[in-house]
């Protein structure tokens, strides 16, 4: 018998963070994540794990079990339960709350979603007792676990730093954590993002200064921008709204969502007028507006996006207000994205305070080298697994590992759909399970693969040509020449000529050819005009021929 710890992604990335946990008849899950597109999954709105392992082995499922309420961490559980069905949950209040309104959006049952408190409670699933503790980040109500299964205790600790002033008053609970691991500790899984930075992460509370001092010099209006998720952040804001005398409007379906939920649960303080509506807010002087406002990523949907574009039906942006990222442009592919938006405000003439500026607006909610160091130092592990980071990054924490005394041949890097079994104490890595990416592109999932991506680029980069073919239904042959329409290939007013040409000798071609399937007349144009357009513009536009029969 022995016990298998399954990475089937968050290893390599950042993101789509899901790990199992397996033993014998018994199996747990901890977190289900998305993953942000790349910048050339033209259209792809988010990317999931591969439920694959997980549906083979549905019988086995006890529950899944959630760090935290980032989407990274939780935004694929909708996806993973249409998959299989109804599984028990167990995760802290604020996550739950953010799981049932993504259940609601979606149509799902909320009713299998275990809230636990992670200062009294333990979980029992199967041969797993699961005991959580409190830890720092930068999203209140997160948890690490210590997972006591027949081989050992393991240690999971995803996103986390050691900040002994949180914004919300509880840190990480390293008496509890000491405790747990004092009977020895088989492996610990844990938050590699930050190793290769030096010292400690700071704490969360030393932005709030910053951000007060930004908006008490801002004469006109402030617009503020976070991940939704970051309700501490938030939190910070709004402490900065009452200093400095401001309303504040929510602007953007995820910001005000979450910030709802959070409220409702305990976790904003904000008193009842502090917070109104964007229609009320405009009426007022620009000294007393404040926006919170969601597409801190630079997501082209965004609230943000639209502002920066001059495209919001309400907001507009002039100069001398004042923009404020208090993020990092963390998910892959979102940098451009991020710096398009900046330079749009800056053409705007606002006053724009972002991530290069060295400010001090953003904390990472992630452990530095010395943050590492000190969990190493608490939990001891025999093994060692990095989690959440990048290759890179896994590399400079297996070297802190080892400097901590961890044996060099008990870290484990492990890349996507990654294998350990543990037996007798002793760990193997084994052969990697096949794993894929999975593409969220509107309300289809798994159904863009390689071909529809490299479409897709192929008209982002060289546009498409439309070939209107009519052919006498009855004779088989071309009735007039060819119509060629571009769309993001050549401007057709200046190109006419080349067009003209190719239509012309596109229609010799056909009529040399005397073809009369319609299948092969239009892969024969296809294969011609690809030629030709290379050979004059240096261009391989996506060709569309369409056959017409008179």
């Amino acid at each position: 018998m022995s016990l298998r710890f399954v990475a089937l992604s968050g290893t390599t990335n950042v993101a789509e963070n899901m790990y199992v946990y397996e033993y014998e008849d018994d199996m747990i899950v901890v977190d289900c994540g998305v993953g942000f597109p790349e910048s050339d999954m033209y259209g792809v709105d988010l990317v999931i794990p591969d439920f694959t392992y997980i549906k083979e082995r549905r019988n086995k499922l006890r529950a899944i079990v959630i760090t935290h309420g980032h989407e990274d961490h939780m935004g694929a559980v909708p996806f993973l339960v249409r998959e299989i069905g109804e599984i028990p949950i167990y995760c802290t209040r604020l996550v739950a709350g953010f799981l049932q309104n993504k259940f609601e959006e979606a149509g799902i049952k909320s009713n299998y979603v275990n809230v636990f408190d992670p200062d009294k409670d333990e979980i029992n699933l199967g041969i797993f007792r699961i005991v959580p503790f409190r830890i720092s980040h930068s999203v209140p109500d997160a948890v690490g676990f210590c997972i006591e299964t027949p081989d050992g205790n393991i240690f999971h600790v995803a996103d986390f730093k050691f900040d002994w002033s949180p914004v919300d008053g509880k840190p990480f609970d390293v008496a509890k954590v000491a405790t747990l691991a004092s009977g020895g500790v088989l492996a610990l899984a844990s938050d590699c993002l930050g190793s290769t930075s030096p010292g400690y992460t700071k704490s969360e509370r030393e932005i709030e200064k910053q951000i007060l001092s930004i908006v008490e010099g801002a004469k006109r209006q402030v617009l503020f921008t976070t991940i939704s998720s970051n309700i501490s952040r938030i939190q910070q804001a709004i402490n900065v709204a009452i200093l400095t005398d401001r309303k504040i409007s929510l602007i953007g379906r995820s910001i005000d969502s979450k910030f709802k939920i959070a409220q409702k649960l305990g976790y904003v303080n904000s008193p009842k007028d502090l917070t109104i509506p964007l229609h009320e807010i405009i009426k007022l002087p620009e000294r007393e507006r404040m926006y919170i406002i969601s597409g801190s990523y630079g997501q082209p949907t965004s609230a943000l996006y639209k502002v920066a574009l001059g495209e919001h039906k309400t907001i507009v942006v002039g100069k001398d207000d004042v923009v404020i990222f208090s993020s990092d442009p963390g998910p892959p592919g979102s940098k451009d994205s991020i710096d398009f938006v900046v330079d749009r405000f800056i053409e705007l003439s606002a006053d724009v305070h972002y991530y290069d500026m060295q400010e001090d607006l953003h904390v990472s909610g992630h452990g530095c080298e010395k943050d590492i160091e000190m969990l190493f130092g608490l939990v001891k592990p025999k093994y060692y697994i990095p989690i959440g980071g990048t290759i890179r990054q896994m590399h400079a924490a297996k070297d802190i590992a080892v400097r901590m005394g961890i044996a060099e041949s008990n870290v484990f890097e492990l890349g996507e759909g990654g294998v350990i079994e543990f037996s007798n104490g002793i760990g193997h890595q084994k052969e990697s399970i096949n794993t894929k990416k999975i593409l969220v592109d509107g309300l289809g999932i798994g159904d863009v693969g390689n071909v529809v991506l490299r479409d897709r680029q192929t008209m982002a980069t060289d546009g498409i040509a439309i070939i209107l073919l009519k052919i006498n239904s009855t004779s088989r042959e071309l009735v007039e020449m060819p119509e060629i329409i571009s769309r993001g290939f050549v401007f057709e007013v200046k190109m006419k000529k080349i067009l003209n040409k190719a239509a012309k000798k596109l229609k010799a071609y056909l009529e040399k050819k005397r073809y009369r399937n319609s299948y092969i007349i239009k892969s024969s144009a296809t294969d011609y005009l690809e030629k030709f357009f290379f050979s004059q513009t240096g261009r391989r536009p996506m060709i569309l021929p369409l056959v017409v029969e008179i």
